[in-house]
């Protein structure tokens, strides 16, 4: 016999568990009391339960694991709210483990109790209620498998205080191998079809294009077929964008030299489709036909209704379609014609040029764009969290690798780009690491610096520092309405790092910027960067230069 915290805990270490992020409380000692003899996990204890959802969700997206999390009843569990509807968009693998009152014999009425299994039905694959202690094997198991299978995203199990103490002789169910199934032959081929007969096709690469082998498989199709490709916010990275094919993020909605470059094709493969993202391009009747390539079926709607659908793994599908499409006849096998859509990738190229050299203070975005980049390493790793500057680091900002920019473009929620930072640096310590966060999202979640500080990584934290929610007021710009009911004071950032045992600098011009990209990214530790930022030209060039700049290409 055994009791039930331990055999839970138990389940977690055959699980593969490395971590367990959270804020325990009363109802949880138990489960921390089994915790501390696990010689497999790890907890790393937060000052927020939103943190620790954020970063066991970065986790799941960094290693397609499940990270874990932990928080008690009521208060604790609905700041896991946030973090679950994070991963549950994003598609990243995430468990919260939440405790509650006893449900046999309570003494305390209904003090702290929320029925948390309803509140978190809508935001999770699988949330459930622990009964009876035997029933722990089956429940993990399937939490996690749910939790990774596709699309992935987060799943949640209460352990009431009582059943945490039961006695039980149940033990771990083993991990099952389970495999992707591979897509139909004739779906391949009527793809295959489609596109020897297309005159101008072009890729579009999306969130769930972002798994492992898809990458590779990606890189090869169009390093043997030359059809341009795009990506999605969520789709940066999983071709370096450096490749002479690379046409452009679609950041912006509509208008951008990207959207120029999707509306010269005649047929669009569109691979890894996620309906969370805001749509890079938009199907009308005798427009350009579309191919859904994606684990899962296409989500029809009014702007949506692709002709063909190739269901299944899709590092395989893609790997089938290379294999039929063979090496065609002559040295150029295919005569698809891409000249306008590169040409709209130039454009759009030469005018970001034209503007990342402006070297005002404070800090232009395109040059903060430019200087980051620069900055970077190849392998290394941004954390953006919510705010305007997405939109000129998702377009701006050449990605190199899968997961090397990580945006939220699915919530788009703030206060989780200083959390996933953290995660990442956990991930890959020896990768230089990055959050870059308005001042806004920064204090969303800016008490985890102490964690940072505790756990002793190396991370710096940018922070653009507008005094305001940056993106709501460019909204309200570009609405016409007045600027108001936007703006706020900030602390002392410089002095607010210290406090924690963190490095804090101020940038002082734009050549300023770059020599402390350059120490921090040198120098071990926590550090925090205010850097001022200009956004008075936002409305300018994202809502009208760049569309009457792409219209004339």
């Amino acid at each position: 016999m055994a009791k039930a915290s331990d055999l839970f805990i138990q389940c977690l270490e055959d699980e593969g568990v490395e971590y367990i992020f959270g804020v325990p409380g009363e109802e949880n000692l138990d489960f921390l009391d089994s915790l501390s003899r696990s010689t497999k996990i790890k907890l790393i204890l937060t000052r927020h339960e939103q943190g620790a959802g954020f970063m066991a969700a970065t986790y799941g997206r960094h290693t397609g694991k499940t990270g874990v999390c932990l928080a008690t009843l009521g208060p604790g569990a609905t700041n896991f709210v946030t973090a679950a509807a994070y991963a549950q968009l994003g598609g990243m693998p995430m468990m919260m483990i939440t405790g509650q009152k006893p449900i046999k014999k309570s003494k305390q009425g209904r003090f702290q109790i929320l029925d948390v299994v309803a509140m978190m039905g809508p935001i999770t694959k699988y949330t459930y209620q622990m009964a009876s202690a035997d029933n722990i094997p089956s429940r993990v198991r399937e939490a996690i498998r749910l939790a990774e299978e596709e699309k992935p995203g987060a799943v949640h199990l209460e352990l009431p205080e009582d059943i945490a103490d039961e006695q039980t002789d149940s033990v771990p169910i083993p991990r099952s191998v389970a495999r992707r199934p591979s897509a139909d032959p004739k779906a391949v081929a009527a793809a295959v079809a489609k596109l020897k007969a297309a005159k101008s096709p072009v890729l579009v690469i999306g969130a769930g294009a972002n798994r492992t082998m898809t990458s590779k498989m990606l890189l090869e199709f169009v390093d043997k077929t030359g059809i341009p490709f795009l990506t999605t916010q969520l789709g940066k990275g999983v071709i370096d964008e450096r490749h002479p094919k690379f046409v452009g993020c679609a950041a912006l909605s509509a208008g951008d030299f990207v959207h120029r470059a999707v509306e010269a094709a005649d047929l669009i493969l569109n691979i890894g489709h996620d309906v969370i993202e805001k749509p890079p391009f938009f199907m009308k009747a005798g427009g350009a036909e579309v191919i859904h390539i994606s684990t899962r079926t296409a989500e029809v709607d009014p702007v949506y209704f692709p002709q063909i659908e190739v269901i299944g793994d899709i590092a395989n599908a893609i790997w089938q379609m290379k294999e039929a499409l063979g090496d065609g006849p002559g040295v150029d096998p295919w005569p698809w014609k891409s000249d306008f859509m590169l040409k709209a990738r130039a454009a759009e190229v030469a005018h970001t040029a034209s503007i990342s050299g402006d070297t005002r203070f404070p800090i232009y975005p395109p040059h903060l764009v430019e200087q980051v980049r620069q900055s970077m390493p190849e392998d290394g790793i941004i954390c953006l969290d919510n705010g305007v500057y997405k939109i000129w680091f998702a377009r701006g900002y050449t990605a190199y690798r899968p997961n090397t920019v990580l945006l939220d473009n699915a919530l788009a929620t703030m206060g989780a780009g200083l959390p996933s930072a953290m995660m990442s640096s956990m991930v890959y310590p020896d990768r230089r690491v990055m959050a870059i966060c308005g001042d806004g999202g920064f204090m969303m979640n800016s008490q985890e610096m102490e964690t940072a500080v505790r756990l002793k990584l190396n991370i710096t934290v940018l922070i653009l520092n507008d005094n305001s929610y940056g993106m709501i007021r460019w909204k309200q710009a570009n609405m016409g309405f007045a600027d108001w009911g936007l703006t706020y004071g900030n602390p002392d950032f410089v002095k607010y790092a210290e406090a924690y045992g963190a490095h804090g600098y101020r940038v002082e011009s734009a050549a300023h910027l770059a020599e402390l990209l350059a120490h921090t990214g040198a120098t071990p530790g926590v550090h925090l960067i205010d850097c001022p930022v200009d956004y008075s030209d936002n409305d300018r060039i994202l809502n009208k230069d760049i569309k009457e700049l792409a219209k004339a290409v």
